[in-house]
């Protein structure tokens, strides 16, 4: 598993300012597209951009985000992506998951115990420049572990957007 997912103790609790809040709140769309979108995005936030920038930082290595960035349809791009399941003996887990994730096609890396009558344990997502990329991550996966790669392209799409409001605990 990648540092910080899957199963383990529950995170600490950061704490985050007020300013961290509009940050976050301001941040969920509507992001500036220009030649210095982080300087308009801190003028509208009423920051520098400096600051903006070093804030952002700092929530990531504390863990209050975990990824800031675009969100893109790679198939638009030329790309594909999937999701994918292993079914990985506990004995053999660290070792698949080490050659699993040394791939930098692979995001989201996570092991799930399933209720399902499936021995599949392992799940994550394959992001591929090409969608030949697949197909030859796929069988680099299968060679490096010895096991099967069971891939479940997407059949549909929904876009669902979510936008959060950080409020204060009163």
């Amino acid at each position: 598993m990648r540092e910080g997912q899957g199963v383990g103790k529950a995170p600490e609790i950061a704490e985050i300012d007020m300013v961290d809040r509009r940050i976050i709140d301001a941040l969920q769309g509507d992001f500036p597209i220009c030649e210095r979108p982080y300087a308009a995005a801190a003028e509208k936030l009423g920051i520098g951009e400096d600051e903006l920038l070093s804030r952002l930082q700092a929530m990531l290595e504390r863990k209050v985000l975990t990824r800031f960035g675009p969100m893109f349809q790679i198939e638009r791009m030329g790309g594909a992506f999937v999701l994918a399941a292993m079914a990985v003996p506990e004995s053999d887990w660290e070792r698949v998951n080490a050659a699993v994730n040394a791939l930098p096609e692979v995001a989201h890396n996570y092991r799930r115990e399933s209720d399902l009558n499936t021995p599949l344990n392992m799940w994550f997502v394959l992001a591929t420049e090409t969608k030949d990329g697949i197909p030859a991550t796929v069988a680099r996966i299968e060679a490096a572990t010895g096991l099967p790669v069971y891939p479940f392209p997407k059949l549909k799409e929904y876009f669902v957007e979510m936008k959060l409001s950080v409020r204060s605990a009163a």
